[in-house]
């Protein structure tokens, strides 16, 4: 019976994130109501608070939800002791983040929210920074893996770690925007590959042709 409880409980709350992600997308996050998060769920409003301290904390599930096994995913491959070249091991990574953004339905839909459909005022006003940590984070392991990509060799001369995190930030979020403004079928999402090895090779170092 307790496991039986959990079960429910578990499967309440999935539901509720589920419906969470709906209104968010359809109405924006500061005009979607608690009350028709939960008639969208099939549950009652106290279900909700049962599981959410408020909307913030919904929110916030809701992207963990996507977050947690998208990040465990890209970190797989930014880590994986099998690569030897860090700047492979970005390369790598940063385009299998575009790939499940292109596959997956559910986690375009929560970065359109993120990105789009939330308005950082009233109650979201001072989430904002958290709504962006994980872009920081982003910047901090990349900038790990610049350098030692410097310390490998492979880093092309001239080139700061920082500097090189930086503009792989900038070019990652710029071009996460640009995926997800434009409207499908332009042939975007089939060039993003080839954008992320341009922009990697652009960083690595110039072999010496042999004599």
């Amino acid at each position: 019976m307790v496991r039986k409880t959990k079960e429910e409980a578990e499967k309440t709350r999935a539901e509720i994130i589920r419906a969470a992600r709906e209104v968010f997308h359809e109405n924006g996050v500061v005009r979607s109501s608690l009350e028709k998060i939960a008639k969208v769920a099939g549950v009652t409003r106290g279900a909700v608070y049962w599981h959410f301290a408020d909307k913030a904390a919904l929110f916030f599930a809701m992207r963990e939800d996507v977050f947690a096994p998208m990040i465990e995913r890209t970190d797989a491959i930014l880590y994986d002791p099998a690569i030897a070249n860090p700047l492979d091991a970005i390369e790598r990574s940063v385009t299998e983040f575009f790939r499940v953004l292109s596959d997956c339905p559910v986690v375009r839909q929560v970065f359109e929210i993120m990105i789009s459909r939330c308005e950082y005022v009233d109650e979201f006003a001072s989430i904002q920074e958290e709504v962006g940590r994980p872009a920081f984070e982003f910047l901090n392991k990349i900038e790990r893996m610049y350098g030692l990509a410097a310390e490998k060799g492979v880093l092309r001369a001239g080139i700061a770690p920082g500097e090189a995190a930086r503009d792989t930030w900038a070019f990652t979020s710029g071009l996460l925007h640009l995926s997800l403004g434009c409207r499908a079928n332009t042939g975007l999402e089939q060039q993003i590959p080839a954008m992320i090895r341009q922009h990697m090779a652009l960083r690595r170092a110039v072999e010496t042709p042999g004599f």
